[in-house]
């Protein structure tokens, strides 16, 4: 069961973000203020480690590679009971973040898993 999913809207601004900048990731951290927002970087900008979750990876028709989601593992401690979806919305995000110049901002919706999806393997 996948524990990430993409609003439709959000899968269509990586489509714009993948024409630009090629494969694309995600890494959502534990920080404040943005860094707890999903993070979009060019794929390996950002370096993951032992300290980092794999949450899964996004097809999204149109973007040529999977994109990875990537949570910190402190961060994933809180949020393992959750389906996560990432959102984009009207805004200015990080300056990190591949789409802060486009006038929109990724966010994470979440809910809590039922006890048959907790029950599935991950």
């Amino acid at each position: 069961m996948p524990r990430v999913d993409l609003s439709p809207a959000a899968a269509g601004l990586l489509r714009q973000l993948a024409e630009q900048h090629g494969p694309l990731m995600f890494h959502q951290s534990g920080g404040c203020c943005d860094g707890s927002a999903p993070m979009c970087y060019p794929a390996g900008e950002f370096l993951t480690s032992q300290s980092d979750v794999l949450l899964g990876e996004l097809t999204v028709e149109g973007v040529p590679a999977p994109v990875p989601v990537w949570m910190a593992r402190e961060q994933y401690a809180y949020w393992s009971h959750t389906h996560l979806t990432i959102d984009v919305v009207p805004g200015r995000g990080s300056g990190f973040s591949l789409e802060a110049p486009t006038g929109q901002r990724f966010l994470t919706r979440s809910r809590l898993l039922t006890d048959e999806e907790i029950a599935e393997p991950a």
